[in-house]
C-alpha cells in the first residue's frame, strides 16, 4: 500500500522525463509536425528583384492561401521597385533572356560584318545631300543565300542538260491566256506531260498481220471516205482524229470481215460524235450516207461491240491534242500555219505505216516542222523544242515522209485530204509548193 501511495504522488510527466534521461532527443508532438509541411527555410519566399534572392524565415505550414499571399507580396514589392527605376528580372528566366540577348548581339555583329561597306578613296568630291548614304544602303543589302532546294534543282537541270538552253529565246506561250479560265494555265504543263505518258499506253500496234480480209489500202480507202463524211457533216476536228483512233484500236483487237469494214467506220464516227460534238448526227444520217448498205440495228450492234472491246476507254491522246499546243508554240498568229499543220497531220493519218510507226506527239510535231519548212519559216526554234520535247533531228524522218505525201497528193486516187485543204475556207494550203529542200537535206 505504501508503494502504491508513492506511485500516485508522482507527476504525470515522470515517465516522459525518464525516457528523456534514458537517451534520445525529446520529440516535438506539435500538431502536423510529423508530415513534413512545416518549413523553416532561409529561402521560403523568393523576391525576384534585381536578380537578388531575399530570404524570409517561415515557420508555419505552406498552404495554398499562404503561398498566394507570398506571391502577391513579392509582386507588389517588384512593382514598387520598378516604379523607383529598378529593373525587374525574373530569376526563373533571367538566364534564358541573357542567352537570347547574347545570341541576338552576336547575330547583329555578324550581319554588320557582312554588310560593311569598304570605302575606297576616290578623287571625286563628295556628293552632298546624302547621296552616299543611299549608295551605302544599296550596297549593304543582305545577299540572298542559295537554299538546299535550289541547289538540288540546279543539279538536276545540269544533269538533264537544261542549263545550256538559252532561256531568253524561249517564249512563254501561255502568258496571254492567264485570264482565260478554259486555258488552265496552272495545269497545262502537267496535262501535256501526262499525255506523253498516256500515249504509249493507248498507242496502236501493228495489226494487219492478224486481219486476213483487210489490208493497208482498204484502211486508207475507209479513212479517205470518212474524211469526206466528216467534212460534209461539218464536224469538229477532234472528232475525225478520235474516229481514226477508235478504228485502229478496234481492228487491233477484233478480226473484221471485209464487208463490215465500212460498218466499223460508221459506228466509230458515231461514237466519236457522241463524245466530242454538241449536236451529233443521228444513226439514220449515217445509214443514209452509207447508201443504206447497213440498217439501223447493224450500226447500233457494231457500236456496242466496239465499246465493249475498248472497255469504254475513249479519253486518249490523239495527234489533235498535241497539234493545238504545238501550233501555239509556233508563235505565228496567221491561220495559214495552222491549216498547213493540220493538212500534214491528216496526210499522215491516211497512211497506215506512219500511224503505226510514230506516236501521236511526234506525228504532230513533225507536221508543224514540215509546215514551217513549206512556208519558208525557221524550221525549229528553242520555243518549239521546249514545248514539244523533240529536237530537229528527231523530226526530220517523219517530216520527210509527210512532204513526200504532199508531193504525191495531186496525182493520188485518194484525194479527200488534198481537196479539203485546197478550198479557200482551209486557206488552200495544199496548193502551195512542197518543201523539196527538206527532201534534199540529209539528217
Amino acid at each position: 500500500m505504501a508503494a502504491r501511495a508513492v506511485l500516485q504522488e508522482q507527476p504525470r510527466g515522470g515517465v516522459q522525463q525518464k525516457n528523456v534521461q534514458g537517451g534520445g532527443e525529446r520529440r516535438n508532438r506539435t500538431a502536423l509536425g510529423d508530415i513534413g509541411n512545416v518549413v523553416t527555410s532561409r529561402g521560403g519566399a523568393i523576391a525576384a528583384v534585381n536578380g537578388i534572392v531575399k530570404p524570409q524565415a517561415i515557420n508555419r505550414p505552406l498552404t495554398r492561401r499562404f503561398c498566394a499571399q507570398l506571391l502577391a507580396n513579392a509582386q507588389a514589392d517588384a512593382e514598387k521597385k520598378k516604379k523607383q527605376g529598378h529593373q525587374v528580372v525574373d530569376v526563373n528566366v533571367a538566364g534564358a533572356r541573357k542567352e537570347a540577348a547574347a545570341a541576338a548581339e552576336q547575330r547583329r555583329v555578324q550581319e554588320k560584318k557582312k554588310t560593311e561597306v569598304v570605302v575606297v578613296a576616290d578623287t571625286k568630291p563628295k556628293t552632298p545631300s546624302g547621296h552616299g548614304k543611299v549608295e551605302q544602303k544599296l550596297a549593304s543589302k543582305k545577299k540572298k543565300t542559295p537554299t538546299f532546294t535550289s541547289f538540288l534543282t540546279a543539279r538536276s537541270k545540269e544533269a538533264c542538260g537544261l542549263t545550256k538552253k538559252p532561256h531568253d529565246l524561249v517564249v512563254n506561250i501561255d502568258e496571254g491566256s492567264i485570264e482565260d479560265e478554259l486555258a488552265v494555265v496552272e495545269y497545262v504543263e502537267d496535262i501535256y506531260s501526262f499525255y506523253k505518258i498516256a500515249e504509249d499506253e493507248s498507242r496502236v500496234r501493228d495489226y494487219m498481220a492478224s486481219q486476213p480480209d483487210i489490208n493497208e489500202k482498204m484502211r486508207s480507202i475507209l479513212v479517205d471516205w470518212l474524211i469526206e463524211v466528216h467534212y460534209k457533216f461539218e464536224l469538229r476536228k477532234e472528232t475525225l482524229y478520235l474516229t481514226i483512233n477508235i478504228i485502229d484500236r478496234f481492228l487491233s483487237m477484233k478480226v473484221v470481215p471485209r464487208k463490215e469494214l465500212q460498218l466499223v467506220g460508221i459506228a466509230s464516227m458515231l461514237i466519236a460524235c457522241k463524245y466530242e460534238e454538241i449536236w451529233a448526227p443521228e444513226v439514220n444520217d449515217f445509214v443514209q450516207i452509207s447508201d443504206k448498205a447497213y440498217v439501223r440495228e447493224q450500226v447500233l450492234g457494231m457500236e456496242k461491240a466496239i465499246l465493249g472491246n475498248l472497255e469504254w476507254y475513249l479519253t486518249v491522246p490523239t495527234p489533235y491534242m498535241f497539234l493545238t499546243r504545238y501550233v501555239k508554240a509556233s508563235v505565228t498568229p496567221d491561220s495559214e500555219m495552222e491549216n498547213m499543220s493540220y493538212f500534214f497531220s491528216e496526210l499522215g493519218m491516211m497512211n497506215y505505216s506512219t500511224t503505226i510507226k510514230y506516236p501521236p506527239s511526234l506525228l504532230a510535231a513533225s507536221s508543224v516542222y514540215a509546215a514551217r519548212c513549206t512556208l519558208n519559216n525557221s524550221p525549229w526554234t528553242e520555243t518549239l523544242k521546249h514545248y514539244t520535247g523533240y529536237s530537229e533531228n528527231q523530226l526530220k524522218e517523219c517530216a520527210k515522209l509527210l512532204v513526200s505525201f504532199h508531193m504525191a497528193a495531186p496525182e493520188n486516187r485518194l484525194r479527200a485530204v488534198y481537196k479539203k485543204f485546197s478550198k479557200p475556207d482551209n486557206g488552200a494550203v495544199a496548193l502551195r509548193s512542197p518543201a523539196k529542200s527538206l527532201l534534199a537535206s540529209t539528217s
